[in-house]
């Protein structure tokens, strides 16, 4: 059976920082580094969609995992094609059929809490009960891990400050490291590129389960995300939010937040957390 098409895609990848002069508090005149923020407006099949705040640091996974984790195309194949174009700040998407239904779709939008004011599309929310997570747990020698591999990472956000970084593991292993002025362009990048891995055989390449890391808050945007993705387990360096703690609980999904060095708060789903709390140190006592 031939396996179905991928789309083609450009490789505009653009500048993540740019250098601009400053003056600090003694009066000394300097050079330092920004994010590169720019528009990227979407266009699927000649018909305007959205407008995207990026980095572009891989734009085109970034349309693919938007338009995946909105849930207004369910394969890879049927895109045929993203061509960015950051003369005009544009992504071109053609589709091989069309998208049903599309001015219906996306006619109900969600402002979230994510930076940059992350959105939604409404029937994006109702379809939450549809999600199964796989059977998978981590231990927390692998927690701490993944914490020490984040914070080995080199990143803009050391250089530059002022964006978020979002990761993909298997394991210990990191399969990918993002970073945007959202974090919710940080995982649909990541969830297109996932895409373009094939899932399943992804998956099926190691028992190890995947584990995504944000360093923003886990709201409902980035669980339904990462539940989309069948990731079951998701930290975060900060912490959750009321209706993200919710939907974590509904879906059997582990979401650990305050993670930090050997410290963390595993908030729902303890059962997929394989506890070795002697690794943990000495805990610090409290004046009497």
């Amino acid at each position: 059976m031939q396996p179905m098409p991928l789309p083609v895609l450009t490789q505009a990848r653009a500048p993540l920082t740019r250098e601009i002069e400053t003056i600090n508090e003694h009066g000394e005149r300097g050079q330092a580094s920004i994010p590169a923020e720019r528009p990227l407006t979407v266009y699927v099949d000649k018909r305007e969609l959205v407008t995207l705040m990026t980095l572009g640091a891989h734009p085109e996974w970034l349309v693919l995992g938007y338009l995946r984790n909105q849930r207004l195309v369910t394969a890879a194949h049927e895109i045929e094609s993203v061509t960015v174009d950051w003369d005009v700040g544009s992504a071109a998407v053609k589709t091989r059929s069309g998208i049903d239904r599309i001015e219906e779709r996306t006619s109900r939008r969600v402002v979230t809490t994510g930076c940059g004011q992350g959105s939604v599309f409404g029937g994006l929310m109702d379809e939450v009960e549809s999600i199964a997570l796989p059977e998978a747990s981590i231990t927390q020698a692998q927690l701490y891990g993944i914490v020490n591999a984040i914070r080995l990472q080199e990143t803009t956000y050391k250089s530059a400050g002022s964006v978020h970084g979002c990761a993909l593991f298997r394991g210990e292993e990191m399969l990918l490291f993002v970073e945007d002025v959202g974090r919710h362009n940080a995982i649909d990048t990541i969830a297109g590129w996932l895409w373009l891995q094939d899932d399943a055989a992804v998956a099926a390449g190691d028992a190890s389960p995947f584990v995504f890391y944000t360093t923003g808050r886990l709201t409902s945007e980035m669980v339904i995300k990462s539940a989309q993705m069948r990731v079951p387990i998701v930290v975060s360096r900060s912490g959750i939010t009321q209706m993200g703690h919710d939907i974590a609980r509904q879906l059997d999904l582990c979401a650990i937040g305050r993670a930090t060095n050997r410290h963390f708060l595993c908030y729902s789903s303890p059962g997929r957390l394989l506890l070795q709390p002697e690794l943990a140190g000495a805990k610090l006592r409290t004046a009497a």
